[in-house]
């Protein structure tokens, strides 16, 4: 026996009924955060606080996004 069910609505009505909170206020701060680092220019070191923010990728993991980076920039980190 095979069943489907079809449900029809908005992500919004959709969040409501699982109880999810809504983190829209979350999202356009950190929107706006990443819009103004945009803007000024991202530095390296700036890039490299971002990176370490989304997750932990231990030493291995943020030397590879450094030297990215430094081919990037045409810099050499120390």
């Amino acid at each position: 026996m095979k069943v489907t069910v079809d449900i029809d609505c908005t992500p919004e009505e959709a969040r409501r009924f699982m109880g999810l909170p809504d983190l829209t206020p979350v999202h356009e701060a950190y929107l706006s955060k990443i819009t103004r680092m945009v803007e000024d220019g991202v530095s390296p070191d700036m890039m490299e606080s971002l990176v370490r923010s989304w997750g932990p990728m231990g030493d291995a993991g943020m030397q590879m996004w450094r030297q990215m980076m430094d081919r990037m920039t045409g810099t050499t980190s120390a």
